[in-house]
């Protein structure tokens, strides 16, 4: 597995911006299609987000880290934050009628549809996102 890029954000909203240059970086590098390129700012972005939000608490003195790796035809983003972690199995359903019109809770599920595969580790604070660069 090959270490393509990394890029370390601190803990506020405003950080999650960087992901667009690191995914133009990447681009111009694999040349993969700006298809390829929207999905992967959706789910990047989104681990971002959620390990600045939910993992840090918005909390500057902690900072998200994320890793870019290519392993053959996958590209995998592996993202990690100083959080408490949690429990993937116990997030709720948000398609669920009672979560329908919930302005938040839908992070992993987007990453689920827009990834090829989701993996979470190290009790939560990590988690990565694979794509498949062929086919």
């Amino acid at each position: 597995m090959k270490l393509l890029q990394t890029l370390t954000l601190k803990s506020s909203y405003e950080e999650v911006e960087k992901v667009e240059g690191l995914l133009n970086d990447l681009q111009s590098e694999l040349g993969f299609s700006d298809e390829f390129y929207a999905r992967l700012m959706l789910a990047v972005s989104e681990a971002a987000t959620n390990g600045i939000v939910h993992g840090n608490q918005l909390d500057e003195t902690k900072s998200v880290k994320i890793s870019a790796f290519q392993d053959g035809d996958l590209l995998i983003f592996e993202t990690s934050d100083e959080g408490d972690g949690f429990d993937p199995e116990k997030l709720p359903d948000p398609l669920a009628d009672e979560n329908l019109l919930k302005t938040s809770g839908r992070g992993v599920f987007l990453m689920e549809e827009y990834a090829d595969a989701v993996e979470f580790s190290d009790g939560g604070t990590t988690l990565s996102l694979k794509f498949n660069l062929v086919g």
